[in-house]
């Protein structure tokens, strides 16, 4: 019986703790953008279903941008990858100033679709990279632990949104209001730049293939010709993990666009407790995402994603229903049982890959558009009955579940 492979090797602590750092980053500014939806459909006298437009800006910039990110990452390497996309992701921060004075909602989404861009050029080059600090085999955890600080990054993101944004909102006028937009983007851009200046002084060593097949790897594994040459396209459970994350950000992306709204509608909270409360659901989500991380020792990767996939469609079902606190603690729990999708879907799809694993993550990180058209479909459900709205990520759930079943496994097109 082989011994079990290390999380991860002593001389990539430090570059495992600042790809930690940048899952924590994005995560903030995902979540940042749904609060964004309140606030602007306050200040700016948006529908729910135009609001939708915001994850429309971010997650299309994902569908387009992931594979040129794919492409310079294979040309320029995982270290000028990252430094690419963090100056996106300043440039996108600060193009909020511009957008604010104009009080143009056009602007912030412009604004929006350049900080998404960083967004896409991060998650597509920080995944593999992460993937490749240790053995294959520990690939999952390692991406289930970079992204439980994601989930961090998610529960920061409500309360610097709560207090800076839905809280000055209802005190001071709309102008004032977007000046606190200014103010807390350029904080933010201030802070990814200096990430971006220290990492540029680390050194990233050569990184080996992680997902190309070793001899210590199973047996099942062992008899698959990865020598023979295969198209990406011929790797069926490549292509399925690309649909599953497509609708595993679709779902997420519209539970939490409208949470604020589930809570201002149907719990009856003002603005500013319902966002608070916003921290809590993502913190539900993180510890789901370390609860997952250790589970993984013991449980198979793709059972632990069915268990949790079932977890979310029951979930939905109650939340639908309206039942006051039952339904609500139920939404906490579709943030909880959501958590290790997204890692984990990606790290299942890019088992053994070989040399195609750089342009996979690009292909994968494209399926995140699925997050710009679901909260637009959701939002025209929710302008009249916001609980309802929750029946529709049960569609999402349930092909991630055939995933997790069945189509999760590594297998060749003949």
């Amino acid at each position: 019986m082989s011994q079990k492979p290390a999380f991860t090797e002593k001389k990539f602590v430090i570059l495992i703790t600042f790809a930690t750092a940048l899952f924590l980053l994005w995560g903030l500014l995902h979540a940042m953008s749904d609060v964004l939806n309140k606030h602007f459909q306050n200040v700016l006298n948006l529908s729910k279903s135009k609001s939708g437009l915001i994850q429309l800006s971010v997650f299309g910039a994902y569908f387009l941008m992931s594979v040129p990110a794919g492409m310079f990452m294979k040309r320029f390497g995982y270290k000028y990858g990252i430094l690419f996309g963090l100056a996106l992701f300043a440039c996108g921060t600060f193009l909020f100033v511009p957008a604010a004075n104009a009080q143009s909602f056009t602007y912030f989404r412009i604004a929006l679709f350049i900080l998404g861009c960083g967004m896409a050029t991060l998650e597509t080059v920080a995944h593999p990279f992460v993937a490749s600090l240790g053995d294959q085999r520990t690939s999952d955890q390692r991406l289930n632990f970079a992204q439980s600080f994601n989930a961090v990054g998610t529960i920061i993101g409500p309360f610097l949104g709560s207090y800076f944004l839905l809280k000055s909102a209802s005190t001071v006028t709309s102008s004032t209001s977007l000046d606190s937009v200014k103010t807390l983007y350029i904080c933010i851009g201030c802070c990814i730049l200096f990430i971006a200046v220290c990492f540029a002084f680390i050194k990233v060593p050569d990184l080996t293939d992680p997902h190309a097949v070793t001899p210590a790897d199973s047996q099942e594994a062992l008899n698959i010709d990865t020598e023979k040459e295969q198209g990406l396209i011929q790797h069926r459970h490549f292509i399925a993990a690309v649909v599953a994350q497509f609708f595993n950000v679709a779902a997420q992306a519209g539970t939490w666009a409208y949470f604020i709204n589930y809570g201002v509608d149907v719990m009856h909270y003002n603005d500013e407790k319902a966002a608070n409360f916003m921290v809590l659901f993502m913190a539900f989500m993180a510890f789901g995402r370390f609860v997952g991380t250790y589970l993984m020792k013991f449980i198979a990767p793709n059972v632990l994603l069915a268990i949790f996939s079932v977890g979310s469609i029951l979930a939905c079902l109650v939340v639908a229903q309206s039942w006051g606190w039952v339904s609500y603690g139920a939404l906490f729990m579709v943030n909880f049982f959501f958590s290790i999708m997204f890692p984990t879907i990606f790290s299942l799809g890019l088992k053994n890959l070989g040399k195609h694993t750089q342009q996979a993550s690009s292909f994968i990180s494209m399926g995140v558009v699925g997050g710009a058209v679901f909260p637009l479909i959701m939002g025209l459900v929710a302008n009249k009955n916001v609980a309802h709205a929750y029946y529709l990520p049960i569609i999402c759930y349930s092909v991630i579940l055939l995933f997790a079943i069945r189509f999760y496994k590594v297998r060749h097109q003949a």
